[in-house]
């Protein structure tokens, strides 16, 4: 396997992060383990180290509910170098967790692995993919339940940290109806780790840390949080990853699953691609999110408009468009797709989540755009997106309009798209 100009130091990077078995985003900044940052990780791991790939799904589930949640930080071990830790959450899990969760990559990120494993020859693939497997259809019940107790196939996130885009403008409106009081005092250390420009801004901060006040009141029971989440909305994004890795998990139960099993996940799977279809709007050559407050769609121009596309198949009327709004959120920019396009009028190319270029989430929309016939495009954003990590290194995100490395940098799931985006070029 011929190794990609930077591989070595990508693997460095996964080295350096790693803290027995799980990987850290960063050191200092992120000390914990994420739960799509592992998934993303474990895939860059299996180009390598099947091993160590499964490993890192392992460890992320140490941390799952027994109600299948898997949340979004798992606290193997302390570390006051991040807020909020598991004393402002408090969970009382068995493991110290978080109260929320992110997307559901994890059974993308399964299969990924146990074909990597079968490729390589690796002895006793399935019998390690079993638990893991049953681990997701626990997942993947919980969300359908849990966040879409109204059957609508969209899945709901209840705080803007869920969906991964954490401080997008998608949320701005949603947001700015919950309130700024809190009962836990806010001791801000991101900022101490990046400038602060490129974070959210303290007024974000409140509102977030009002939504953990919240739920942690509820006992962090998935119906009181519900119904009392004053933030609610059904995000494409999150709804599409999961969409995906139903079908991912689908195709694992060919092996390792049962019947019933099966059934099951073909009626999830229709389900939400039949929410996902719903969303798309053909005036805007794109999918909207929803607020389940107000009832109405949002239709703030953000990356999540084109994640629906590693679940869906398009006719050919939605493909051209897409094709064609993709190709004008590229204009202009040294690399691309920002996570909100520049002509938006929240567009800053430095601030987290409000315009910078995100690796892994190149990774989805290229998944997306090949698996709707549109190789080429997908290729380049590949292509700029591995040109912009060999020149600013392994960096959180990156301007789009500059190519500048930003945010946290030696970032491990950069490390894994760098490889795995690398080989596709």
């Amino acid at each position: 396997m011929t190794m990609l100009p930077k591989e070595e130091a990508a693997r460095a990077i996964l080295a350096r992060n790693d803290r027995g078995g799980y990987t850290v985003p960063t050191d200092r900044l992120y000390p914990f383990q994420w739960n799509w940052d592992s998934a993303f990780v474990a895939m860059g791991f299996a180009i390598f180290d099947v091993d160590r790939a499964y490993r890192e799904l392992e460890r992320l589930i140490e941390g799952q509910w027994d109600d299948g949640m898997i949340p979004h930080i798992v606290f193997h071990a302390p570390s006051d170098t991040y807020f909020p830790g598991p004393d402002v959450w408090g969970t009382r899990h068995r493991v110290p967790t978080s109260g929320i969760t992110q997307p559901a990559v994890f059974g993308m990120a399964l299969r990924h692995v146990h074909e990597a494993a079968l490729a390589s020859g690796t002895t006793g693939a399935t019998e390690r993919t079993k638990p893991l497997y049953q681990a997701a259809l626990r997942s993947h019940r919980w969300w359908l339940t849990a966040r879409d107790p109204e059957g609508l196939g969209l899945v709901s996130i209840l705080h803007p940290w869920e969906s991964g885009s954490d401080n997008s403008p998608a949320w701005d409106e949603a947001l700015a109806r919950v309130p700024t009081t809190t009962t836990t005092a806010i001791r801000r250390k991101d900022t101490g780790h990046v400038d602060a420009s490129m974070r959210p801004r303290d007024e974000d901060y409140q509102r977030f840390i009002h939504l953990v006040d919240t739920y942690r009141e509820c006992g962090w029971d998935p119906r009181r949080q519900w119904a009392a989440a004053p933030f609610k909305v059904a995000d494409v994004q999150m709804t599409a990853i999961l969409a995906r890795a139903t079908a991912d998990l689908m195709h694992l139960a060919e092996t390792v699953g049962t019947d019933e099993e099966k059934a099951e996940l073909s009626r999830m799977h229709e389900r939400l691609l039949a929410g996902l279809a719903r969303r798309w709007r053909p005036e805007l050559s794109r999918f909207v999110n929803l607020d389940l407050v107000s009832g109405k769609d949002i239709e703030t121009p953000t990356q999540a408009g084109f994640i629906p596309l590693v679940a869906l198949t398009l006719d050919d009327r939605q493909r051209t468009a897409v094709v064609a709004e993709v190709e004008r959120w590229l204009s202009g920019m040294v690399v691309g797709v920002p996570s909100a396009p520049s002509f938006s009028p929240a567009f800053e190319p430095k601030r987290y989540w409000r315009g910078p270029v995100w690796a892994v989430v190149n990774w989805l929309i290229c998944d997306g755009l090949r698996l709707n016939g549109s190789e080429d495009l997908a290729r380049r954003i590949e292509r700029t997106t591995v040109q912009a990590i060999e020149g600013a290194g392994f960096c959180e995100y990156f301007d789009p309009t500059t190519g500048e490395g930003l945010g946290g940098d030696t970032f491990s799931w950069t490390a894994a798209a760098y490889m795995v985006l690398g080989r596709r070029i």
